[in-house]
């Protein structure tokens, strides 16, 4: 079997992480989850969405490294980062290329309305790290972009999950 790796793309609370889980519980991929990493390494220094933005990015320096050591090693990753923009897309796209390996992104491709009510029941069930709320889910949502063709990755869309 190819090695792959898995990148996860849809708004907040489209079930990116659900079915990063899922697919890793039904593949040979290790789940690797960017919230548990932020919320551990700096969960009580994340107030705005600036910080998310600069801590992600030392994450994702210090990562991709040890992403292209796995996959260059036979391990598939169901990578739990959002694939939201072209700009993180390029970036996961280059980890595959440097690994070699072929990159699969799946497009969780629901509603806005699907993925607010999604967000304030997983807000109130309290089981999720991070509570972004209404006004974070439009500052994000501004900057989602949907996947094109022309970005070089191998997409599948799944929507109603």
């Amino acid at each position: 079997m190819s090695t792959i790796l898995h990148l996860f793309c849809g708004k907040i609370a489209a079930g990116k992480s659900t079915f990063a889980k899922r697919l890793s519980g039904q593949s040979d991929a290790l789940l690797i989850s960017e919230d548990d990493w932020m919320s551990t390494l700096y969960g009580p220094e994340l107030h705005c969405f600036d910080d998310y933005v600069r801590f992600s990015a030392r994450l994702r320096a210090v990562m991709e490294p040890h992403l292209v050591s796995l996959l260059r090693d036979g391990t598939s990753v169901a990578l739990d980062f959002p694939a939201n923009t072209r700009r993180l897309r390029a970036w996961m796209r280059g980890v595959a290329e440097e690994a070699e390996v072929l990159p699969i992104l799946h497009y969780l491709d629901l509603s806005e309305a699907q993925c607010r009510d999604r967000l304030r029941r997983r807000n109130a069930s309290g089981t999720h790290a991070f509570a972004p709320s209404d006004d974070d889910f439009d500052l994000v949502s501004r900057y989602f972009e949907t996947p094109e063709p022309d970005e070089g990755i191998a997409v599948i869309v799944h929507g109603g999950l």
